[in-house]
């Protein structure tokens, strides 16, 4: 229960700073191609759905000025950081780069998949609002 609560703590924190925080520019370019009024991962609160390697009900967050947090109910809270250059996404875990593949953006699903050493991981991510997470 009260790993429980921290989660809650940090989700509110996060959709705090992400209402604080200024959206995309205008024309940006995005991980799928596209521009201006294209949907975005950014300053969201995404839940996994599915995934080859990470648990579902894991939390990520990717804030506009490049931090990455990912929180679940059996571990604590990560950060690390993103960046978009020219359309390639890349995700910084505990200092290791990882090269992003963006298989899918909407307002509904952001799937990706991370090539990690090894086998790459496929994530599907939805928004975490209304969402259920396992107990």
């Amino acid at each position: 229960m009260r790993h429980r609560k921290s989660v809650v703590c940090v989700v509110t924190v996060l959709l705090t700073l992400a209402g604080c925080s200024k959206p995309a520019a205008t024309g940006e370019q995005r991980p799928d191609g596209s521009g201006e009024g294209s949907a975005s991962f950014i300053n969201k609160v995404w839940s996994v759905s599915e995934s080859s390697g990470v648990a579902p009900g894991t939390l990520y967050v990717f804030l506009s000025g490049g931090t990455l947090v990912i929180t679940s109910p059996n571990s604590k809270p990560a950060l690390g950081t993103w960046k978009d250059e020219g359309g390639a996404l890349t995700m910084v875990e505990e200092g290791i780069p990882y090269k992003v593949d963006v298989l899918k953006l909407s307002k509904d699903e952001f799937r990706i998949r991370s090539n990690n050493p090894g086998q790459p991981v496929e994530i599907t991510l939805v928004p975490a609002e209304g969402q259920s997470r396992p107990k």
